[in-house]
């Protein structure tokens, strides 16, 4: 071995270093799945809770103009009696069944003078589980109805 130098054919064995990588980007990839398939079914939850809060403010505003007009007249102002605009908002809800829509739905109706505000809230199941996201979603939609005298 008068001063020759060993050359190698080949590099060294490294076929298993990639393996945890793919992993890993595996993991963060299905993270980020589970992430936006999540917040878009929590997103159309809430879609659907503020059309129905909406259509729930909108019945009871009108149910009071219309009761209102027929029995007393507006005169200047027409201020929401706080204890029809819950019963108005109670009879949407049972009527238009959208508690069998969003089971467990709750919802609660707050008034000042001329505005009839309304908030829903249901349960929301998500389609995947997210670490550090509780089993119990909650989401909420809120919509308001002015009532507006104008001559």
């Amino acid at each position: 071995m008068s001063g020759r130098r060993r050359v190698r054919s080949r590099p060294r064995d490294e076929q298993g270093s990639i393996v945890p990588l793919v992993v890993g980007l595996a993991v963060v990839v299905a993270l980020l799945v589970a992430v936006v398939v999540d917040a878009s079914a929590a997103y159309l939850r809430r879609q659907g809770l503020d059309a129905a809060a909406d259509a729930a403010a909108l019945a009871a505003t009108d149910g009071i103009q219309g009761e209102r007009v027929y029995t007393q007249g507006l005169g200047k102002r027409a201020e929401i009696d706080p204890g029809a605009a819950r019963r108005f908002v109670a009879a949407y809800v049972a009527d238009s069944g959208i508690e069998r829509r969003y089971p467990g739905l709750s919802y609660a109706v707050r008034t000042d003078a001329d505005t009839v505000v309304v908030r829903m809230g249901a349960p929301t199941d998500l389609p995947l589980r997210v670490p550090g996201v509780g089993e119990d979603v909650l989401v909420t939609g809120e919509a308001a109805s002015v009532v507006v005298v104008s001559d």
